[in-house]
């Protein structure tokens, strides 16, 4: 094997070697002539016979050479050669092509290495593609949970896990109190928890069963980037004591760094959830506390069969649900994947969608461009055929220059995506998982690699596939019918791609607009909002809860500049308010209404200046009064919505009402007020019919009535600019307390940022349907250019003819109408279709919108018809005499 392939490499680097060749057919020739002579024939035939013996000595030299080792590889390189010569004769083609490729791949990389984060890339657990979340869902919480007294039951009688586990529901806050505080996200789970999911810290070790225990030993595990961040990676942190709420607290171990929790949610520290089963089971009247659960699947088990698998359980717990809102209730299992993403999957196979859009009309774009070139070869081709290159030797040199533009494309493409990459991490919102984590590895790079390739295959083969003609040889240079058909059918995808791409951008925009544009109803400018939460350890009883935000409302009324502060649990329009059913909702002296009546009513506790401070008007009745504060009074103020469906056609101040209607002890409230309707769900959601109840300072109202409680949101309108006004709530609170960390905003960032994501598809769609479209224009305007060139004998013989140059550009533009007609009717046929899975992604606007189709189609045709001017004039301006004589 070595000696041949030493062989080889001699007879490709040793020129020598094809004069041997060329000497061994020469010596044979002269013996076969000898062999002829001596059989009698004359020198000069017995010469003609050996040649036809032969079979042509230039051909059989040349199959000899054909069929020495390197030639393959010889060959490749004297067309790498020739295809880089040719670039560089023609700089400007050769630009043009590979900026073309490079937005078409660097778009589609960039979006791709995304949507692979997003879709198809591992997670970071071992037992990836088995973890499964699971539990009930119900209109008030469609995240699947599970209240800890089913758990227990679940987990014991279940086989089709093999491991489950759960971590708390409630978002855990906790304040690392020693030396500059700082508030850490600190959710709490299970013992079993990280080897459920299949991970193993990277220093320590996971929790004991007696660290689960109630008034076990405080220990807990901390993150990466906490560790780096704030211990500088010292491998001494095992074991250390730190202070976490003001309690000493054992760090037992540290978590990988790509270590994330299932439901994406920050965890600084990890705090062992803790368990007393039977304590669980009877608290909260006997269900237990919600917790987010978690399995492992069996490795022959499937989700569906594991939802068939839990029927039976979940029944038994709904069976001990209230019969009231027992079929509320339902049964969820899906994969650990289709948790964390959601509503993120359709935008990524959109965006996706858009960006391959993109590559298919750069392709085309860069097809047409080559077959051009191709026809304006023909010639050239014409006489290397006719000299003996055969159709396999230029169909190979066409696809190697279409792969050497390809990768040329790439290259620049893996730059552009870099930079794309880099705007969408600035642009987008952070709802979207994994996004910071996105870069250009070997993973894209290769995608990048494969996708040029394929490109340069796609157009390449559309000039392989060029036959060239013998008649060229004659010094003509028309184009064949097909090669020109097949430009214009180019042309005709690239509008309809145009189309789709534009429908679904303009759709998105609009879409984004209506959301920007609706009321509110509140008042965003000059409000600042100050989310607070007070440490368990610092605030252990409601008393001090309540004394510390008393004593905050007074400090910040009494400064400059500040016009009205307000306290609540919560602020519109997606702050996590409180939430019931309608039908729990009881009116003295009238019926109760039957189970399954209305939906969702939301539930708010705010301090009397909220109204003002938000700029809510009262509509009817008045509202709460600073003497509400400490009165027996309960006064209730109902929205708008609610009070309609309520008291239709009636006053419902003076009436009373109570919520939770099975708890007859509650007490009743006293409608004061009517307050107009607040967008309080979020921007794309429907607006919940709602109710303000007063936030007294009375210890019947305080945290076992659920009124007060160590998170609260501070509202603040001033006369100050929102920077200066931030500052002044912060150094307020750091007067009052030093080490509490504060989340602080002006209301108008709280707005925008739910509006984000909208943005974020609309500026993407936007991107990649301007781009899609010119392209389509710039391959439109180069067809009907090169049309035109085609037909200047036929358009000097008509301006021979008589006919007017007005006429010339309406046969020009006539055929080119055609084209954009045609490719707009299949790109308004096929964005039908594609637009239909866009309805999740909407709002206050149709999939089907006739009025964004029809601005669409009208906007594309009347661009490209523009695009088609420029040749249309230059065709009318032939002179029909040079025309003429050039044919």
């Amino acid at each position: 094997m070595l000696k041949e392939w030493l062989t080889r490499l001699r007879f490709l680097m040793n020129s020598k070697s094809h004069n041997e060749i060329d000497e061994e057919l020469q010596f044979h020739l002269e013996q076969q002539i000898q062999a002829n002579i001596a059989a009698g024939m004359t020198p000069l035939e017995s010469r003609r016979q050996a040649v036809i013996a032969f079979g042509g000595m230039e051909r059989t030299r040349q199959q000899s050479h054909e069929q020495r080792p390197g030639y393959l590889a010889k060959t490749l390189l004297q067309d790498v050669r020739y295809s880089i010569r040719g670039f560089r004769r023609n700089p400007i083609f050769t630009i043009t092509i590979v900026a073309t490729l490079m937005l078409g791949i660097g778009a589609t990389s960039a979006v791709f290495s995304v949507v692979d984060r997003i879709l198809f890339r591992p997670l970071p657990y071992a037992n990836d593609g088995r973890i499964v979340s699971l539990g009930l869902v119900q209109p008030l919480e469609t995240q699947e949970f599970l209240l800890s007294g089913f758990y227990y039951d679940w987990r014991s009688k279940q086989k089709v896990f093999a491991s489950m586990t759960s971590e708390s529901a409630s978002t855990g806050e906790c304040d690392l109190t020693e030396g500059t505080p700082m508030q850490l996200d600190c959710p709490s789970v299970e013992g079993n928890f990280l080897s459920t999911l299949g991970v193993s810290p990277v220093l320590g070790r996971s929790f004991l069963s007696e660290e689960a225990r109630p008034g076990g030993p405080r220990a807990v595990l901390i993150s990466y980037g906490l560790w780096n961040s704030r211990f500088n990676l010292d491998p001494g942190i095992l074991n250390r004591t730190i202070r976490i709420d003001g309690a000493p607290t054992r760090v037992i171990g540290v978590l990988p760094k790509d270590f994330e929790m299932p439901r994406l949610q920050a965890a600084d520290i990890l705090f062992p959830l803790s368990v007393d089963e039977a304590a669980d089971r009877v608290a909260n009247g006997g269900f237990g506390t919600p917790r987010r659960v978690f399995a492992t699947l069996n490795p022959e088990s499937t989700v569906q069969q594991a939802d068939t698998a839990l029927q039976p359980l979940f029944q038994q717990s709904r069976n001990q649900i209230p019969s009231e809102i027992r079929s509320d209730f339902h049964l969820k299992v899906r994969s650990l994947r289709d948790r964390q993403m959601q509503d993120v999957r359709l935008t990524a196979w959109v965006l996706l969608g858009a960006a391959f859009a993109v590559l298919l009309i750069a392709c085309a774009n860069v097809a047409s461009l080559l077959m051009a070139r191709g026809a304006a070869r023909q010639r050239e081709l014409a006489v290397r055929s006719a000299l003996g290159a055969s159709r396999a030797r230029l169909a190979s040199q066409a696809l190697i220059e279409s792969l050497l533009l390809s990768m040329a494309g790439a290259v620049a493409g893996c730059v552009l995506a870099q930079g794309l990459l880099h705007v969408f991490i600035v642009i987008a919102p952070s709802n979207i998982p994994y996004l910071s984590m996105v870069h250009l590895d070997l993973r894209i790079v290769g995608f990048t690699v494969i996708l040029s390739i394929l490109c340069g295959v796609f157009f390449g083969l559309a000039v392989a596939l060029q036959r060239p003609e013998g008649r060229m040889l004659s010094g003509r240079t028309r184009t064949s019918v097909s090669s020109a058909s097949v430009r214009q059918w180019l042309v005709v995808a690239q509008i309809s791609a145009s189309m789709v791409l534009l429908a679904v951008a303009l759709l998105l925009v609009r879409s984004y607009r209506n959301l920007e544009d609706q009321n509110l109803g509140i008042r965003a400018d000059n409000t600042v909002t100050a989310r607070i939460t007070l440490g368990e350890h610092s605030y252990p009883t409601p008393q001090s809860e309540l004394d510390f935000f008393q004593r905050l409302t007074a400090r910040l009324r009494f400064s400059p500049g500040i016009s009205l502060v307000s306290i609540s649990d919560s602020v519109p329009p997606a702050e996590n308010q409180f939430s019931g059913r309608f039908q729990e909702i009881a009116i003295e002296g009238r019926p109760l209404y039957p189970p399954g009546t209305g939906g969702v009513v939301a539930k708010r506790r705010v301090s009397p200046e909220y109204f003002n401070a938000l700029d809510i008007p009262i509509v009817q009745g008045e509202g709460f009064r600073d003497e509400d504060m400490t009165s027996t009074r309960r006064p209730i103020i109902l929205s708008k919505r609610l009070a309609s469906l309520l008291f239709p056609n009636e006053c419902p101040i003076g009436h009373r009402l109570r919520f939770d209607r099975l708890m007859a002890s509650n007490p009743w409230s006293t409608i004061v007020g009517v307050s107009a309707d607040v967008k309080n769900s979020g921007l794309a959601n429907e607006d919940v019919p709602e109710f303000y109840l007063l936030r007294r300072n009375l210890p019947e109202d305080w945290r076992a009535g659920g009124v007060w409680g160590r998170t609260s949101v501070v509202v603040v309108r001033s006369s100050l600019l929102p920077e200066k006004t931030a500052l002044l709530v912060r150094s307020q609170v750091a007067a009052l307390d030093p080490t509490l960390p504060i989340d602080i905003a002006t209301l108008s960032e709280r707005v925008s940022k739910l509006a984000d994501q909208p943005k974020f598809q609309s500026l993407l769609m936007s991107f990649f349907a301007s781009t899609g479209f010119a392209l389509a224009l710039i391959g439109l305007y180069g067809v009907i250019a090169f049309l035109v060139a085609q037909r200047t004998h036929e358009i000097g013989v008509r301006l021979a003819l008589g006919a007017d140059r007005s006429d010339i550009v309406r046969l020009v533009i006539r055929r080119s109408l055609r084209l954009i007609i045609l490719g707009t009717v299949l790109g308004v046929m096929l964005a039908l279709l594609a637009t239909r899975l866009l309805a999740n992604l909407l709002f206050g606007v149709r999939v089907h919108d006739p009025a964004t189709f029809g601005v669409a189609a009208v906007l594309l045709v009347l661009v490209a018809l523009i695009a088609t001017l420029v040749p249309a004039r230059t065709a009318s301006r032939v002179d029909p005499t040079v025309a003429l004589r050039c044919e």
